[in-house]
């Protein structure tokens, strides 16, 4: 094999990493400074005119958050008090497919919310599983181009994805999940959303808390079986926009019940696995899920393209009373949302109706394409003109804590239980019915029998699915024609 050559930055400097982002410690946030992070996820937000480079198809509707349930000793957030009821609006999606791709392409499936909230827009930007592919966002364009069309021939490439993921050990628990049936949902009403990483609450007395969000379907799990996606995919590609939209047309408004885990802000530095890493769950026997109150979708958009193609989700929009947390894919998210909405659709995005907050913006920024809201003046800071100052800072007392560390690329550092195999093994093992087992291994039987997969990755394959469980990785095995290999 031939000397492998440097990789570098766009400006030809050998790259630090291509897997670990820089942090404040193994365990810390992100840095600003990181540039060649930045640097890839600003590329990667600019490959794509003009759809989203990720979640192209989707569709969504307007609902409601009402709150039924007393957790201000969790987070001062008004829109989490008991009572309060917040307008919404949602947007579900596939992952990897174009604009115009099936619905029911085996995908997880986006489940970004926005809430106008009375403090400004707060969104919740999860998906319908609670982990994911990978840990680090250095990784994250080298996973969506492992799942995209290949740059010489234009064809998705099977070949290519099993080459991602058994060289990255940590997408064994999302994979799992993406090759059940539950990869391929009925519809959107018939599935779970989740926040999917940790985020932190906060109340008035300025305590802290660590928090996951659920969002659990009161229509109950619906899912396809391969067979009937496939069937799906050619009679209607459009099958979940059209039932969502069908569905709240005739009356019949989805809802979810929405639950919390919390966790204790101490807790987290010796819990027994990395609960900031979004490639794991917290077991409820540890952290049971609390109920909180119920959304309902009450309404469709009037027009597509206005309010859901140009609908604009950022996990950086946080209300005081809620924050984010060291998970290192939040961290990168903060920056790449935002980045990826100002190409898109424009760096006035948010004066758009449907992203425009309820709460009164007062703001600095003028100018720009498509502008259409610029102060008067003063359009500086500081000023004697009268213009907006800074909150009062107690507004957001409770979000800062105390971290210390080397600067450095490095992986998280390990808990006494953290591995890779632990909880999709739990999964296969303990939740999955002798049906769902049956057809996850059909699954991924189909999905490495493309043509383009060759004998040597079939072998890895295996290799992958016996690090979750022998039996597992022996039926694949079987499946594929490689008996005890």
């Amino acid at each position: 094999m031939s000397e492998r050559p440097t990789a570098t930055t766009d400006a030809g400097s050998p790259a630090p990493s291509l897997e670990h982002s820089q942090s404040v410690g193994p365990n810390g946030p992100l840095l600003l400074q990181d540039h060649y992070l930045i640097q890839k996820m600003a590329h990667f937000n600019r490959e794509r005119v003009p759809e989203r480079v990720v979640h192209a198809k989707g569709g969504g509707a307007y609902g409601v958050l009402e709150i039924t349930e007393d957790v201000s000793q969790f987070t001062k957030a008004k829109l989490f008090q008991k009572g309060a009821r917040t307008e919404s609006l949602v947007r579900f999606s596939t992952v990897a497919g174009e604009l115009g791709s099936a619905d029911t392409a085996r995908d997880p499936r986006g489940f970004a919310v926005k809430f106008y909230t009375e403090d400004g827009n707060y969104d919740i930007v999860g998906n319908n599983t609670p982990i994911f592919f990978i840990r680090d966002p250095q990784k994250f364009s080298d996973f969506i181009h492992s799942q995209k069309r290949r740059p010489d021939n234009h064809l998705r490439d099977h070949n290519m994805q099993w080459d991602f993921w058994t060289l990255s050990p940590e997408s064994a628990h999302q994979v799992t999940f993406l090759m059940t049936d539950r990869g391929t949902p009925a519809s959107w009403r018939h599935m779970h959303g989740f926040g999917s990483h940790t985020f932190l609450w906060y109340n008035a007395a300025g305590e802290k808390f660590w928090v996951k969000y659920h969002f659990k379907t009161d229509q109950g799990i619906r899912n396809l079986t391969a067979a009937e996606a496939a069937a799906a995919q050619v009679a209607d590609p459009d099958l979940h926009i059209r039932d969502l939209y069908e569905a709240i047309r005739r009356g019949d408004h989805p809802s979810w019940t929405v639950n919390v885990q919390i966790m204790p802000f101490e807790e987290a530095a010796d819990y027994r696995f990395n609960p900031f890493d979004l490639t794991k769950v917290w077991p409820h026997a540890d952290y049971p899920e609390i109920t909180i109150g119920r959304w309902t979708l009450t309404r469709n958009p009037e027009n597509y393209f206005a309010e859901i193609e140009q609908a604009s989700f950022e996990p950086s929009s946080f209300v005081p009373g809620i924050g984010p947390s060291p998970d290192k894919m939040l961290q990168g998210r903060l920056f790449s949302y935002p980045d990826a909405h100002r190409y898109r659709i424009g760096p006035n995005y948010l004066q758009l109706p449907v992203n425009q907050p309820k709460a009164p913006v007062h703001s600095y920024n003028f100018d720009g394409p498509m502008t259409y809201r610029n102060p008067a003046g003063p359009v500086y800071a500081p000023n004697t003109a009268g213009g907006p100052v800074a909150a009062d800072p107690d507004v957001w007392k409770g979000e800062e804590y105390e971290l210390a560390g080397e600067i450095v690329r490095s992986a998280y550092r390990p808990h006494r239980e953290d591995d890779d195999f632990s909880q999709p093994r739990a999964l296969w093992e303990r939740v999955l019915s002798d049906t769902d087992r049956a057809h996850l291994v059909d699954n991924v039987v189909g999905h490495a029998s493309a043509p383009e997969v060759t004998g040597d990755m079939k072998k890895r394959v295996v290799e992958y699915w016996r690090n979750i469980h022998k039996d597992l990785g022996d039926r694949v095995a079987q499946g594929l024609g490689l008996g005890d290999a």
